[in-house]
């Protein structure tokens, strides 16, 4: 896969291509790539080839910002009804912090496809919380246009539920390898192991797939930018599939 670092340098038709790997990977019925395009360019890019606002995510990511509280919203009003309008609201911004939404961004690897201004991608934005958090509503904000609140709320639910557990259960701030670890513990299982399935890309440049093994049973693959944020993903998937 071409790395964000080139994504200024190729064809048009190969940043299509890029465009159609994503959505065929995130299982999305969008067919618009121009609109996909934009969510995931940044306005450094913007701005380095002088291009208008139209042109980078920002308006998306505002957009995508109000459909996602809606989504939370709407999902923890209906599921939680014994809760406060006040616990409610602490479980909501909880679960949409920047951090949650910069790990969604990782474990998709949104990042790869993020179009940076030279600069900004050499001070490392494509690894950014902030950068990694704006581009997951900036996306958020294509899938509502381009395929309805639906799709946008499947998407949004499938990523952030585990989020939405941590918070309820009180790990806000904890590390999904720790959570893990703790849930394993509790179901009487014991050793849990990670290791490298996959690695490409040059030296400067790697890209690790990771599986987490709990006794002996494989049981999350995750993937990342280094092995940490790869067993971060792996561990993720693991504790979900456990929680559901």
């Amino acid at each position: 896969m071409v790395k964000a670092s080139m994504h200024n340098k190729v064809s048009r038709q190969a940043r299509e291509e890029l465009l159609h790997e994503l959505v065929a990977n995130l299982h999305l019925p969008l067919q618009n790539m121009d609109v996909l395009n934009r969510a995931l360019t940044h306005s450094s890019y913007a701005n380095e080839h002088k291009l208008s606002h139209e042109h980078h995510n920002e308006r998306l990511e505002f957009l995508g910002d109000a459909v996602l509280d809606l989504i939370i919203g709407e999902y923890l009003f209906v599921t939680y009804p014994e809760m406060t309008e006040g616990e409610l609201t602490r479980l909501k911004a909880c679960t949409v912090c920047e951090g949650s939404l910069a790990d969604c961004s990782r474990t998709l690897q949104l990042g790869s496809y993020l179009r940076l201004g030279k600069g900004e991608f050499h001070c490392g934005g494509a690894n950014r919380d902030s950068i990694l958090a704006d581009t997951f509503e900036a996306v958020l904000g294509a899938i509502y246009l381009e395929c309805g609140y639906k799709v946008g709320k499947q998407f949004v639910l499938s990523h952030l539920h585990g989020y939405i557990q941590m918070a309820l259960s009180g790990k806000v701030g904890k590390d999904f390898k720790t959570m893990l670890q703790e849930l394993v513990q509790q179901k009487g299982e014991s050793v849990i192991q990670y290791r490298v399935i996959e690695e490409t890309g040059p030296d400067h440049d790697k890209f690790f797939t990771m599986e987490v093994v709990i006794d002996g049973v494989p049981s999350g693959i995750g993937s990342g930018r280094n092995k940490k944020t790869a067993a971060q993903a792996a561990a993720r998937e693991a504790y979900e599939k456990r929680i559901q």
